[in-house]
């Protein structure tokens, strides 16, 4: 990755703004963005993917709509609900019919849920969406990388890879 992290304000402690380029081992890129300062933005959460035949792009402000754009033009929007044809992942977060926002708190209600029924049988995390250890390990290698890449003037930095701690709770630890 390549990042370049900048403080606007004297008292903020933290950069609160900054872009990252990436490459990923199969060849794709990226750039994720991120800012503390984009004046009138709300809380305004995008990810958009780009591949050779479409894109898909979510929008945090709507966050029951997932807009799929084709290679040859047309467009499917994809909306969430208990009445709508999901995959089975899906459906198992969705509680409210489509028409009826979903979101922020649902989003919370969710991984506590997950975490609870882990706790009750710890045989589910192989089948569980949960983040776990081995998640947390990979995103603290990502800021790490970005930091260092930032002090030497944004060069481009690999980030560390960590083991697989999927086992993590299977072991007691």
């Amino acid at each position: 990755l390549s990042a370049r992290l900048r403080t606007h304000f004297d008292d903020r402690l933290l950069d609160d703004d900054g872009e990252i380029s990436f490459s990923l081992d199969n060849g794709a890129t990226g750039v994720l963005l991120a800012s503390q300062v984009c004046t009138g933005e709300e809380n305004a959460l995008k990810i958009r993917v780009y591949g050779e035949n479409g894109s898909l792009t979510w929008h945090q402000m709507e966050p029951n709509t997932l807009v799929e754009r084709h290679s040859e033009g047309t467009i499917t929007v994809h909306r969430a609900g208990v009445d709508k044809p999901l995959c089975p992942e899906a459906m198992a977060r969705c509680r409210l019919p489509s028409g009826h926002p979903e979101g922020y708190i649902e989003a919370f209600a969710n991984l506590y849920r997950e975490f609870a029924g882990l706790i009750r049988n710890p045989r589910l995390v192989e089948t569980s969406l949960l983040p776990g250890i081995g998640e947390a390990l990979r995103g603290m290698a990502f800021l790490e990388a970005a930091v260092a890449s930032h002090a030497n003037g944004g060069a481009w930095t690999d980030v560390q890879n960590f083991p697989d701690h999927s086992g993590y709770l299977e072991q007691g630890a």
